[in-house]
């Protein structure tokens, strides 16, 4: 076995990774988003320069607040309590005095007034709005101050990556007796500014960026201070709105994000709130587009449109937000590549790993303006047209996006596979672009079993699944358009691959997959969760189907909360790596789906059991991009990545496939079908009803019942007509 040295531990983006010191797990923080615009700040409601400096207001990947201060005459009030509220658009902090020596030379005794913050974003904007009440039986003078800053900040440069050189900070301007502006001129000549706009005149300007409200508070008197940050740069600026408009655009962009997803109740309160607080995180990940909706990665560092991460959204949620899946892949296909450019990783077909804003885009020290060093977005496209299709009927959107699917196909063909032998392989082209380019794509993620990193070009396990699965698709969808000869050549395609598949990664000493083929064709031989993934596309032999289900589920890859990224027995297995061994909700979530389709409900239900066991101990049973891979200790929760993104859309989301791996459940429009196979409940589940289930033209509720010693169910749903069927396979 060679030697591995010591490494930095971080998320390598080729350069540009993420320091797993810049961590703001131990801070307590409370996150809010909307679209472009996020917060993090402490549970108080301040945003504080701590540790590695990641809270703060972005917008369009700027930090343009990095500094956010209440104080009581000049100190700070005491927590009481802090919670993001069940819709996940507002922070709610309660707070009151310390022991407060006034001008009289009394003392303000501690808590006797309560002071309560609601913060809120919305798209380009914070907004926060504080009450303020005297419970003592006489007046009170007391001054509020708010300290404001800004450092506009890239995100990369919070992230990490070092600048040689910025732009001119050029300080506060103070434009009335409300207002405030801060402003920046980046290097790429553009100026952005946070204008700050208060409800009442404030008091005193103390200094840059400081104001006092002076305030006489009655006995039992509520009084309440608002203001709003609005965030622009030169070429564009947006409208004064308070903070209840707000809210209230909030509230109906709630409303329209949830006419995507039904109602699902269920017998278990605690199961009841995770699927609710999940569909209250996946609406707010999901930003307006030209072409609809399309749920962005995750806050704080992937806030933004990730080709793979939406498509695997897409893909968990389609059984019950098929209008998701139409909008990723109309959002996808307008980004397609169309040229051959090797500074972005991008050739004709193409799908978009990933897309940005911000100043170090702007002047290309980044090159994720629009990027496309990803191996599987492209395959994944098309296997998410045609589920949507088999899902939906919905042949409008399928002829539109028809020419999208031939160019991922033929990508397949004359740039995925570089050597000819069948697979679909990766080797970046881009000088700063990704080593790694599958979902794991740390720069250590693939390796030989004596921990050597893989030489490219590599052909994943996973990605030859999807190419399988997308082939198969290509051709049910060329049958549509008459395209025979297509639709056949993409079959036999497929067929030929799963053979070969089957033969060259499958290792019999190892019971599963093997990771990855590197550059010489020599099989990664350690044990991971990418061979998971394959029972998730189809492509295993049902026999080793069998073997690599109960391999995943021995002591080395499952944790108890779910299946590690790589064996415990790996060379360069760590349960504090981002991919060597951490869990990943997603990953999790698409293993156990594989299982229930290969008819191993119980084993799915174990990966369910043990991420919702994980959901009870996590902050406000928000399941974050990953966490530890550590033994599960009896008492204790899940261990934390210091650095996972919370909310992250294919975290939220895996609830939705995690109950779809245990019912199996399938919705085939071209037969108007709605079939359950080998369905199973466990005994925390007693009932699951599911209202306004979309089945196109009409919506149905189906209430699902367990029963009997194998955890079986009977179905029942109100429909009515005669043109769907219930099929229950067992």
């Amino acid at each position: 076995m060679i030697e591995i040295q010591e490494e930095k531990q971080v998320i390598e983006k080729g350069e540009f990774e993420v320091l797993a010191d810049a961590s703001y797990i131990d801070d307590r923080t409370q996150v809010l988003n909307h679209c472009d615009t996020f917060s993090i700040t402490s549970r108080s409601g301040d945003i504080l320069p701590l540790g590695k400096e990641v809270q703060g207001v972005y917008h369009q990947d700027t930090r343009f607040i990095n500094e956010l201060r209440l104080l009581l005459n000049d100190q700070y009030p005491v927590l009481l309590s802090s919670n993001i509220k069940e819709a996940n658009d507002v922070l709610s902090v309660d707070l009151t005095n310390p022991l407060i020596a006034l001008p009289d030379e009394t003392k303000l005794p501690q808590g006797s007034i309560h002071l309560h913050r609601s913060q809120l974003v919305r798209n380009g904007r914070f907004h926060e709005k504080i009450e303020i009440e005297n419970y003592l039986d006489h007046q009170i003078p007391l001054t509020i101050s708010l300290q404001f800053d800004g450092d506009f900040k890239d995100i990369f440069e919070v992230r990490g990556l070092e600048r040689e050189r910025r732009g001119i900070y050029l300080g506060y301007e103070q434009l009335n007796d409300r207002t405030l502006k801060i402003s920046y001129r980046g290097l790429d000549e553009v100026v952005r500014q946070c204008k700050v706009v208060f409800n009442r005149s404030f008091s005193t300007n103390e200094s840059a960026g400081r104001v006092a409200f002076d305030l006489q508070l009655e006995p039992k008197k509520l009084q309440h201070i608002e203001y709003s940050l609005t965030f622009s740069q030169e070429g564009g600026s947006q409208d004064e709105v308070d903070y209840w408009q707000s809210r209230h655009a909030n509230a109906s962009d709630l409303d329209r994000g949830k006419d995507y997803l039904p109602i699902i109740e269920t017998s278990n309160e605690q199961f009841t709130h995770w699927l609710n607080r999940s569909k209250a995180d996946l609406v707010s990940l999901m930003a307006d587009t030209p072409t609809g909706k399309y749920p962005y990665a995750g806050v704080p560092w992937y806030n933004t449109a990730f080709g793979r991460d939406g498509i695997i959204t897409a893909l968990e949620t389609l059984w019950v937000a098929p209008k998701l899946s139409r909008d990723v892949l109309l959002f996808l296909a307008a980004n397609q590549a169309t040229t051959l450019d090797e500074s972005i990783d991008a050739e004709p077909g193409k799908i978009l790993h990933e897309t940005r804003g911000g100043e170090m885009v702007a002047l290309n020290e980044v090159p994720f303006k629009q990027y496309y060093g990803t191996i599987d977005a492209t395959p994944l496209f098309v296997m998410l047209a045609g589920a949507y299709y088999e899902r939906t009927g919905d042949m409008d959107t399928i002829k539109r996006i028809w020419p999208n699917v031939q160019k991922a196909l033929d990508w397949i063909y004359q740039y995925g596979d570089l050597d000819g032998d069948g697979y679909v392989e990766y080797q970046h082209k881009s000088k700063n672009g990704l080593t790694n380019q599958g979902w794991k794509d740390s720069h250590d993620s693939v390796s030989h079993a004596n921990g050597q990193l893989a030489e490219p070009a590599i052909a994943l396990c996973e990605v030859q699944g999807y190419v399988y699965s997308a082939k198969l698709y290509g051709a049910k969808l060329a049958e549509l358009f008459n395209e025979t000869a297509k639709a056949n050549q993409w079959r036999k395609s497929a067929e030929k691959l799963k053979i070969q598949f089957n033969k060259d990664f499958w290792d019999e000493a190892l019971s599963c997959y093997v990771l990855a083929l590197d550059g010489q064709k020599k099989p990664c031989r350690v044990k991971s969760s990418n061979a998971g993934q394959v029972l998730y596309t189809g492509i295993a032999d049902c026999e080793k189907a069998e073997r690599l289900s109960k391999t995943l589920l021995e002591s080395d890859m499952y944790s108890g909360w779910g299946v590690r990224t790589l064996s415990q027995h790996e060379a360069r297995y760590n349960p504090m790596s981002y991919h060597n061994g951490s869990v990943w909700p997603h990953d999790v979530a698409l293993i156990a789906d594989g299982m229930g389709q290969y008819g191993y409900p119980h084993n799915a239900l174990k990966l369910m059991t043990g991420l919702f066991d994980a959901s009870l101990f996590i902050n406000l049973q928000r399941l974050p991009e990953l966490f530890c891979g550590m033994d599960r200790r009896e008492g204790e929760g899940p261990t934390a990545y210091p650095v996972a993104c919370s909310p992250q859309a294919w975290s939220v989301a895996a609830v939705y496939l995690l109950l779809r791996s245990i019912l199996q459940i399938n919705i085939d429009n071209s037969k108007r079908e709605v079939s359950f196979y080998k369905p199973i409940l466990p005994e925390y589940l007693e009932r699951v009803v599911i209202k306004n289930l979309d089945l196109g033209n009409q919506m149905v509720n189906l209430e699902l019942t367990r029963h009997g010693k194998d955890n079986m169910i009977g179905v029942n749903w109100n429909y009515e007509g005669n043109e769907w069927v219930l099929k229950i396979i067992k």
